[in-house]
């Protein structure tokens, strides 16, 4: 058992990799050549949103939280996967430990009130464009931004407070990083406040924005059918179906995961191998975003079709 006192000191081991020899040099590679495409891709699109003015309008402005959030959570997963396996070392300290868990699930809250905003943005620009100017005004995108990042902080940070009253009895990680689930396994007492609290959150996230985007979406459906306009028409799918691929495949790899690691009877290398959709899951969203796979302005154009 160790004592609170002790855990800034504790040296925890992840799960390892077990890559032979032969293979440490190419996977470090292509771990590096993904990471490094993450952030290409996110980073220009950053760039092309903030200096073309034509751009500053509340729809790009909500969509540079995404590549922003890609960007961190890759950084978040990435550092700690390549110093792993280039140095075949896979201890991390418990500080440590604890500030990537709450990376990681900072990240997953934030793609999911991020999706929401977004889908809230595209409910008024397609139902309501002659009061979209009056509600997504700059005050108004202002407090949704702050509103989204402030409840997501303040949700994860509570999560992982609750740690603070806990010993710790082992220091050997099931999984490749940590996390809520894989840290709880790693506590003397019982984790019930915790897995409570981490199931609230669950639920919390995937109601509000599962009703957020089945209400705007049908609304949306229900616009576009009856709107008899046939580019309108297109142009809200190609815009809502990118966005609605994205947070189904985000509800998947969320729910998934986190519901193997809470039941006893899933075998364990189904639940190891739930922690690859992580990377799985940025690498898609910069597939879907990233202006460096297609024309530059492409993704941008095909959004702006109500403003």
């Amino acid at each position: 058992m160790y004592p609170n006192g002790s855990v800034l000191s504790l040296v925890l081991t992840l799960h390892s990799l077990e890559l032979p020899e032969t293979s440490i040099y190419p996977a470090f590679i292509f771990g590096l050549t993904t990471y490094l495409f993450i952030l290409l891709c996110n980073v220009t699109i950053v760039v092309t949103i903030c200096l073309n003015r034509n751009l500053h309008k509340p729809m790009y402005i909500l969509l540079l939280n995404m590549p922003i959030n890609d960007a961190m959570g890759a950084t978040n997963l990435f550092s700690q996967l390549l110093y792993n396996i280039l140095s075949q070392d896979t201890s991390i300290s418990y500080p440590a430990c604890l500030l990537q868990g709450f990376i990681v699930h900072l990240y997953g809250g934030a793609s999911y009130v991020i999706l929401t905003a977004m889908a809230f943005d595209r409910y008024i620009a397609i139902c309501s464009p002659l009061r979209y100017g009056a509600i997504m005004n700059t005050n108004n995108l202002v407090k949704i931004i702050s509103g989204m990042w402030l409840f997501n902080f303040a949700v994860i940070i509570v999560l992982f407070s609750l740690f603070l009253n806990y010993k710790i009895c082992q220091t050997h990680m099931t999984d490749l990083i940590c996390y809520n689930p894989s840290i709880m396994k790693l506590m003397c007492e019982d984790t019930k406040v915790n897995n409570i609290y981490g199931l609230f959150t669950l639920v919390l996230y995937h109601i509000l924005a599962f009703s957020v985007v089945a209400f705007t979406y049908i609304h949306i459906l229900i616009t576009c059918v009856t709107n008899k306009q046939s580019d309108a028409k297109n142009k809200a799918l190609q815009t809502c179906g990118t966005h609605l691929v994205v947070f189904l495949f985000l509800e998947f790899n969320t729910l998934f995961p986190l519901v193997a690691h809470r039941s006893e009877s899933v075998p364990a290398y189904i639940q190891k191998s739930c922690m690859c959709e992580h990377w799985l899951v940025i690498c898609i969203n910069t597939a879907k975003l990233c202006p460096c796979t297609r024309c530059p302005y492409t993704l941008l154009h095909i959004l702006d079709f109500s403003l």
